[in-house]
């Protein structure tokens, strides 16, 4: 059985103003999703599955997939309408992809084992991928899942808003509630609050837990999320052309109706992503220094 990771990149990065995962970031123009993916092989995983645009491929292979491809197994998917029902008429004007559920869906047939799913524009720290590794070996076929978390204080912009599902959880450590919140700000006087129904902005714990979408699931969980996309799709006015189906909506869906508990692992490791352009500073600066004092070696593949 493989240890596979899903790597989600086919996002528009409409608020960095260009295509944010395969924008050179390490000092050798490594793109960010290379140290996920160099993390996760030093945890143990074996198998790599690209989500991307089509027109990505040939930059993907030749920025890391061919290197890769002689110390794991990998996969191309694409991310396209195409791979929606046929009863589904997307909307003409519309370019940005149906989200998070659909891209992973995508991927459905080939993903026969348990398997965890990624951002492209996330720096994860090495430590999540060994805990989750472990942990999705473990999951109960169907309705069980997991996810890693981190602080909120440690996940939002210093140049706008981000997204983020902010979390609940019990004293066992199970997932109770999962909010995708949207246009979360960090203000002058360091507060972090949510914007997008108040100018003023309603204040958030930076304490709070919030998922990076470091999920871990197993197959049983593409069958549901199927069901529930359809449904979705079945709901969008036929001119809709922002709304998307993410998977921290999904999941919280299904907590709900579809019996999943998810364990929730929290993490000490360092984040960091890329949401803006003003962003890319630090993150070279971070990932410069790392190989600086060795944490990665001068070239990763």
């Amino acid at each position: 059985m493989h240890n596979t990771m899903v790597i989600m990149a086919a996002g528009m990065g409409n608020r960095y103003g260009g295509d944010k995962q395969i924008d050179g970031m390490g000092p050798h123009n490594e793109i960010l999703l290379e140290y996920s993916v160099y993390d996760a092989l030093e945890a143990g995983f074996d198998k790599v599955v690209f989500i991307i645009k089509r027109d990505f491929k040939e930059r993907i292979r030749a920025l890391i997939g061919d290197r890769l491809s002689r110390r794991a197994k990998v996969e191309y998917i694409y991310q396209e309408f195409n791979k929606l029902p046929s009863w589904y008429a997307v909307p003409e004007e519309r370019t940005r992809p149906l989200g998070t559920v659909h891209a992973v869906l995508c991927a459905k047939d080939v993903l026969n084992e348990p398997f965890i799913v990624v951002n492209a524009d996330d720096y994860y720290g090495r430590e999540p991928y060994r805990d989750i590794l472990h942990h999705i070996h473990a999951l109960k076929p169907e309705k069980e899942a997991c996810m890693v978390c981190y602080r909120l204080k440690n996940t939002v912009s210093e140049y706008g808003y981000v997204t983020r599902g902010v979390c609940q959880a019990d004293d066992r450590g199970k997932l109770t509630r999962l909010t995708e919140t949207y246009k979360i700000q960090k203000f002058p006087d360091g507060s972090i609050r949510d914007t997008n129904t108040d100018p003023g902005g309603v204040a958030l714990d930076p304490e709070s837990l919030v998922s990076m979408n470091l999920f871990g699931f197993t197959p049983w969980f593409l069958e549901i999320a199927e069901k529930r996309l359809n449904a979705f799709l079945k709901g969008l006015p036929p001119d809709e052309l922002q709304k998307e189906y993410v998977l921290s909506t999904l999941t919280d869906r299904m907590m709900q109706s579809d019996g999943l508990t998810v364990d929730v692992l929290t993490t000490h490791a360092k984040w960091f992503g890329i949401t803006y352009q003003e962003d890319k500073p630090f993150v070279q600066r971070q990932l410069k220094a790392m190989h600086k004092s060795g944490v990665y070696p001068d070239r990763l593949f």
